[in-house]
């Protein structure tokens, strides 16, 4: 089961893989470019006392802010704390986004969606089965014109890739949480999140990784066994430090994710996609150039990797590992060749 083969073929029972039939050679589809937009750092899950964190909100964005995060989203559960309460902490450096964690259940299951730039509080729905708490979870976030992203799916082995496959108008997938208790690797029949990500895509379903802390306790010892902040965040490529602007490219995946490594630059023409690796101290970097199914199409151990389209690609996505084991996650790129599946 730790096969994606495997996996992939208890995603659906329907159809082949996301490719068409077509001899034509692959092209990246390029995305626009932006001019002016930048890399803003900042983190999408996050809580206070205002649920179940141990730290009030100003001083947990107080956290944030001082160790220069753009922008931070407190997602209490099934709570919205108002970023007007703590205007007085947000300038042209540091935002604060409005944000709740969506907070319901299927029997066992956990279902936790996070909902980014929302006007008020969501309630959290409930419905006869898991995919339709799940779905009417999303549905009720993008009625308020905010975006969501489901949390931790491996938490409580609570939501399969089957389920995952069949949400509709969803783009964010945590394949990261910093919480010591939610999986992110998998285990024993249960596939980690990157596996999970890749037979989603593979099967034709576009959506976008992200790297979160999902941080409770500020106070006290730092250490594996509890759920600290730092551990996870994206970096967006923005124009200006805007809720609107920020949520969007997050929703249309111009991000990577990382739990370490920095990203400089990415580029991609019709032909080749490559990386700049801003190198951190004496730290040494393995890049690798992942395709449909999980396969690795090419490892590059330099600053500037780079991968040249050989024709039958239909995503190439990038992994980058630093010396410490600390991982970045570049979201993928698509090719002509790749057919986005509607969802059953």
């Amino acid at each position: 089961m730790h096969s994606l083969s495997l996996l992939l073929a208890c995603v659906v029972a329907t159809g082949g893989l996301a490719r068409t039939a077509t001899a034509q050679p692959a092209r990246f589809l390029v995305p626009e470019r932006a001019p002016g937009a930048r890399w803003l750092k900042g983190n999408t899950h996050a809580h206070t006392t205002n649920s179940d964190g141990d730290t009030a909100p100003d001083e947990v964005a107080r956290w944030y802010k001082s160790r220069k995060y753009d922008f931070l989203v407190l997602s209490d559960h099934n709570v919205f704390t108002d970023p007007a309460t703590l205007a007085s902490l947000m300038d042209s450096t540091f935002l604060l986004i409005p944000g709740e964690e969506v907070t319901t259940a299927f029997q066992k299951a956990a279902v936790h969606v996070n909902a980014l730039a929302i006007t008020r509080v969501i309630a959290a729905p409930r419905d006869s089965t898991l995919l339709g708490t799940v779905q009417k979870t999303v549905d009720a976030i993008r009625a308020d014109h905010a975006v969501p992203h489901i949390n931790h799916p491996n938490f409580l082995w609570s939501i399969d890739t089957a389920t995952l496959f069949r949400v509709k108008n969803d783009r964010l997938l945590e394949i990261f949480n910093g919480h010591p208790t939610v999986h992110n690797i998998g285990g024993g029949d249960w596939p980690g999140m990157e596996d999970a990500w890749d037979a989603l895509l593979t099967r034709g379903k576009k959506i976008y990784g992200i790297a979160v802390d999902d941080a409770h306790h500020f106070q006290g010892e730092f250490a594996k066994a509890r759920a600290n902040p730092g551990r996870g965040w994206v970096v967006v490529r923005a124009r200006s430090r805007d809720t609107r602007e920020i949520v969007t490219a997050l929703d249309e995946g111009r991000f990577y994710a990382s739990t370490g490594p920095v990203i400089d630059a990415i580029t991609v023409t019709e032909s080749e996609l490559s990386v700049t690796i801003t190198r951190t101290g004496d730290f040494k970097y393995t890049t690798q150039f992942v395709g449909a199914d999980g396969e690795i199409l090419a490892t590059d151990k330099s600053l500037t990797p780079s991968y040249r389209l050989r024709g039958p690609e239909t995503y190439v996505r990038v992994r980058v590992v630093d010396s410490s084991g600390a991982t970045a996650w570049l979201q993928p790129v698509f090719t002509t060749r790749y057919r986005e599946r509607p969802t059953p």
